[in-house]
């Protein structure tokens, strides 16, 4: 079960639509038919009538027979195949919306926990949490001509009165042939697509500012709002980015603003349409309580033993290394109140010991699994490396320096060193940091290493023999951004290196292309234009790869 292509526009799905047209041409297959159903917002799994699992990393998931034991009903009986754990949408605004920020959190807790709460055993009473199967959704079906056309009259018939949350629509062609043919890329199936829209906006106004700690320190503002609804959500909290833009347009109570929701995701701000009187900042940690500090846009809390800190790596350790389920904010939380505050005290737990410090016997279980699987599912060295959450050292950073020092060699590095190779796009500061942040870490690299994850190593430069010279591509430094539609951006940055690329984070003197996705701001755009960046779209990077 992969991701799914995403349309933003119309004209992506035009797009869509020629490409299978094109494919059902060159195997004689007759007019094409597409079908189109909801796509919905919950936990993706399938249910053969026998074992029932989560949809895991796309090709094996955890077993979990026992939400049917719980209470979770099999809408249509068992066996159905693909589908989504849901919780209906009209329980939720009655009963859960006080309490929790979407169904799906609720619907993953039911799942992943052995001990539910009280709001989840009502919840379960009442049938209000569902498998249900694609094959029992509405479906429109027509030819891509039709579909087309009629978009807004089938978003309105199929959305309309349904009592789910939903995240838009999923179109597929119907012929099992043509799905061969076209077959799928590592993220998704050509043949299908989801068909979203920018999402709806909203004014509220500012009812209070708190701050967030992060796994580096930073310390981010997060606006209370006054209750709205946004694509059928009730929105309460709104992040405010950071310091400088909270100063700037004066974001603080009393402010009224504009909010957008995109894709059924969290709520951003778009706009300040009035500015608050006074705004407040605090001068210590809203969690440990130590002194804060300016740094660039952003509050810092320099305290290494603050408790936010270590939950924030933490879960974005599991989060970017993707190979392991059930380490969400909230287990991540109880194990670092329990002293586990570190990835080597969390690796040496077994499932008896989980159970003693109060998960329930199936969770201890899959939670001692979940860390075999992510030492011997295999994964590729940047991305463990950039898992640990050294500050400027993203998955773009350390895929560019694994390609120029093996991974044992790199942790060894001090900034000056990263800095006097002169690697593109690798300045003072970012060099500064990423050499701080290794000095710091490097004992903790050593002994997840000698745990035997298993890497996939980046090719070092001097050895690629892919780079292909000829390539329009071939030494231009690419910078993507946006939504991608086509790919994902992960295997569009392979393709730019293949082609002898240097892929970078962020849009400077030495960027050639600024390869644009869906929903990219037009600031963003201008500020490329005026550094003479050319500004590309999906297409004509992927005629230039071609």
């Amino acid at each position: 079960m992969l991701s799914t292509e995403k349309a933003y526009k119309i004209e992506d799905l035009e797009r869509f639509v020629n490409r299978v047209d094109k494919a059902a041409s060159e195997i004689g297959v007759p007019p094409v038919t597409f079908q189109v159903m909801a796509k919905l917002d919950g936990l993706a799994g399938r249910d053969d009538g026998t074992e029932f699992a989560t949809r895991g990393n796309g090709f094996e998931g955890y077993e979990i027979s026992s939400a049917f034991q719980k209470g979770v009903i099999p809408l249509g009986g068992r066996g159905k195949g693909l589908g989504e754990i849901v919780m209906s949408s009209s329980y939720f605004e009655a009963h859960l919306e006080d309490y929790f920020e979407h169904p799906r959190n609720m619907v993953v807790g039911i799942i992943t926990s052995d001990v539910l709460n009280e709001y989840a055993q009502k919840a379960l009473s009442a049938g209000a949490v569902r498998f249900v199967p694609y094959s029992e959704l509405e479906k429109w079906s027509g030819s891509g001509s039709e579909m087309i056309e009629q978009m807004d009259a089938i978003r309105d018939k199929l959305l309309g009165n349904i009592d789910y949350p939903v995240d838009g629509l999923v179109a597929e062609v119907t012929d099992e042939a043509l799905r061969a043919h076209m077959g799928a890329t590592s993220h998704h199936y050509r043949w299908q697509i989801a068909i979203k829209t920018r999402g709806e906006s909203a004014v509220t106004t500012v009812e209070s500012v708190t701050w967030q700690v992060g796994r580096t320190g930073k310390v981010t503002p997060v606006m209370e709002v006054s209750p709205v609804k946004v694509s059928g959500a009730t929105i309460r909290r709104v992040t405010a980015h950071n310091l400088e833009r909270l100063r700037s347009e004066k974001v603080g109570p009393g402010a009224e603003i504009e909010i957008i929701r995109s894709g059924e995701v969290i709520p951003k701000l778009e706009k300040v349409l009035t500015p608050a009187e006074v705004i407040s900042i605090p001068e210590t940690c809203p969690v440990c309580d130590s002194d804060l500090v300016e740094d660039d846009k952003f509050l810092l809390c320099v305290n290494p033993r603050c408790s936010a800190k270590a939950e924030q790596r933490i879960v974005h350790w599991f989060k970017t290394l993707g190979s392991a389920d059930w380490f969400g904010k909230k287990t991540v939380q109880k194990l670092v109140e329990k002293g586990y505050d570190s990835l080597d005290k969390i690796y040496r737990l077994r499932a008896v010991e989980f159970q003693a410090l109060g998960f329930g016997p199936v969770q201890s279980e899959n939670l001692y699994n979940a860390l075999g699987i992510s030492r011997t599912e295999p994964v590729e060295d940047w991305r463990f490396l950039a898992a640990f959450g050294i500050r400027s050292l993203g998955k773009s950073e350390a895929r560019n320096l694994l390609g120029i020092y093996p991974l044992a060699e790199l942790i060894e590095k001090t900034g000056e060193e990263i800095l006097a190779a002169e690697i593109r796009g690798f300045k003072e500061a970012k060099c500064e940091n990423i050499g701080t942040g290794l000095s710091q870490v490097r004992e903790t690299i050593r002994h997840m290493l000698d745990l035997g994850f298993v890497l996939t190593a980046t090719p070092l430069a001097a050895d690629e023999e892919e780079v292909a010279t000829d390539s329009p591509l071939s030494g231009k430094g690419l910078v993507f951004t946006g939504k991608m539609v086509r790919g994902s951006r992960e295997e569009m940055q392979e393709m730019a290196r293949a082609k002898g690329a240097v892929v970078q984070s962020s849009v400077s003197g030495k960027t050639d292309y600024l390869v644009c996705g869906a929903n990219v701001g037009a600031k963003k755009i201008e500020k490329a234009q005026e550094k003479g960046v050319e500004v590309i779209d999906e297409n004509r990077f992927y005629e230039l790869v071609e």
